[in-house]
């Protein structure tokens, strides 16, 4: 099935706004604080759109507006999840699962919005593409999950060292950590399994999680995201 963009406003259809506005006040990460967040970036971090593809950017910009990419993406498939009124033999227990990082994703989402926009220009609403996905399948839907969550908590581990200034560092690892929690809430529903949640596939011998280079990540997720990504001034 083909998705349309990521927007805000489409994907809360149907939902309840206070749940939204309750979890960004609680999360530590209310819209409030987008001045702050990013203070110091220089107008020329801003990323443009040329020849169709999106440029996320330079400097710390570039890097923010990367995770953005990743949590439009991810919000865009739950929210797809939630729209099918979930798989056929979705337990109660799953679907509030899927339900609580849908509301996650989203927060995410709308934050880095939020944030980048106040100072810079964030990048656009990008397209996704699930036709690979049957959202009617558990093992289609959850497999998805799976992978795009332990794709975010590498990204995010992968691009912590990019960040120049401290307190966009700290953000970062307080999304990372949620995104950790769903990685294994997934792994453990998906797998049945009670060492899933941090197997080797994950977990080094050093017990640490993995990370990926942006390249990395994205050449995984250019597999749903069909919108051209020009990650060229990202730092190295």
């Amino acid at each position: 099935m083909q998705t349309p963009k990521f927007s805000s406003s489409r994907v809360v259809a149907d939902r309840d706004p206070q749940s939204r506005r309750r979890f960004l006040r609680n999360s530590g990460i209310g819209l409030a604080a987008a001045g702050l967040f990013l203070t110091g970036c220089e107008d020329d971090d801003d990323p443009i759109v040329m020849e169709n593809a999106v440029n996320l950017g330079s400097g710390d910009v570039g890097v923010l507006n990367y995770a953005f990419a990743l949590e439009q993406l991810e919000a865009a498939f739950y929210a797809a999840v939630l729209q099918g009124s979930y798989y056929a033999s979705a337990s109660a227990e799953e679907k509030q699962i899927l339900a609580d990082l849908e509301a996650h994703e989203r927060a995410h989402a709308d934050f880095f919005e939020a944030a980048i926009s106040s100072v810079a220009t964030a990048i656009p609403a990008l397209e996704v593409d699930f036709s690979s996905i049957n959202f009617n399948d558990r093992s289609s839907v959850l497999n998805t999950a799976q992978a795009f969550e332990d794709l975010g908590v590498s990204a995010y581990n992968g691009a912590g060292r990019l960040l120049e200034n401290p307190n966009f560092l700290v953000v970062a690892g307080k999304i990372v950590s949620v995104e950790a929690r769903h990685a294994a809430a997934i792994r453990s529903i998906n797998s049945g399994s009670p060492t899933a949640f941090a197997n080797s596939q994950v977990v080094d011998g050093n017990g640490l999680d993995l990370a990926r280079t942006p390249a990395q990540v994205l050449s995984v997720a250019s597999a749903f995201i069909t919108t051209p990504i020009d990650a060229s001034g990202l730092p190295q």
